[in-house]
């Protein structure tokens, strides 16, 4: 089980972490969050503008706290990954304080009306602009290209600094643990796929929203796939035990785990059922899964 790291913690800090980024920890500190959600400021420390990525939760600490990390440069836009609610809601203030567009992600549409299923996204997130897979941002010494990777959530994107080959990678790929995969948004052959494309790219460094700097990119890309075969493989000799509910998973795959995170957990299993179910090899009959 990943434990979060004694404080202090770089919370409200701009931290430089490599000659265009600036990294700004937000005061969200949770089991999901780690230490809290990285908003990064990308631009010459000198130049005339920036951009922000992952605005994050709307708190009047934090958004203060990224004003100070642009230092008066040109606000040329303010960039979501995705619109979950540690992510994107202080980009509507931010964009009000510095009169920047909001361009990104796409706005959530679930396809899924169940209760409370849009319980973990922004409803207040409106973009001026969507960028579609290898459409770009630009800014005096820098551009941020798009990467469409969808299976964390249906909208996230990851966006590539193309000037010193660092990928920012949002929840897609985070510094401390891996990604939980909820449906009914969440897809786990669309997350699968994406980081199939991820493993392709040569992409030099990470920046996740949470969690250290990622340097061995493609060595931790091609553990997280084979870490997700492995828990695809349990699923299979679990259920050729006997049909199951998703409940009964949990104590045989996730030995130790910390009691608040057994939902996100259970959710996980669901998202590889569902993707079992869809490729013909497990089914459902109400609550309970059995092998086809």
């Amino acid at each position: 089980m990943v434990t979060i790291p004694p404080k202090p913690w770089p919370t409200g800090l701009a931290e430089d972490v490599e000659p265009l980024v600036r990294r700004v920890l937000a005061p969200n500190p949770s089991p999901y969050t780690f230490t809290g959600t990285q908003t990064y400021v990308v631009g010459e420390a000198a130049g005339p503008d920036c951009a922000v990525i992952d605005p994050g939760p709307n708190e009047e600490a934090h958004i203060d706290a990224i004003i100070a990390a642009i230092a008066g440069r040109k606000v040329v836009a303010i960039m979501c990954t995705h619109t979950h609610r540690d992510h994107s809601p202080a980009a509507a203030p931010l964009a009000a304080l510095t009169g920047a567009p909001i361009v990104g992600c796409a706005p959530l549409v679930l396809k899924s009306d169940l209760p409370r299923a849009d319980e973990a996204f922004d409803p207040t997130y409106a973009p001026g602009r969507v960028l579609a897979d290898g459409e770009a941002m630009r800014g005096t010494g820098w551009t941020l290209t798009a990467v469409a990777t969808p299976g964390h959530t249906s909208n996230h994107l990851c966006f590539a600094l193309e000037e010193s080959g660092a990928l920012f990678t949002g929840d897609h790929v985070m510094g401390w643990s891996t990604s939980v995969v909820i449906p009914p948004d969440g897809d786990m052959g669309d997350y699968m796929a994406s980081l199939e494309k991820l493993l392709a790219r040569e992409d030099v460094r990470y920046h996740s929203a949470h969690g250290a700097a990622i340097e061995k990119p493609r060595q931790l890309v091609r553990g997280m796939i084979g870490h997700r075969r492995q828990r695809e493989n349990q699923i299979l000799r679990l259920l050729g035990e006997r049909a199951r509910p998703v409940c009964d998973f949990i104590p045989d795959m996730y030995k130790g785990l910390d009691e608040r995170l057994i939902p996100a957990a259970e959710m996980s299993v669901t998202a590889h059922l569902i993707d079992l179910e869809k490729r013909g090899m497990a089914a459902r009959e109400a609550e309970v899964w059995r092998t086809c």
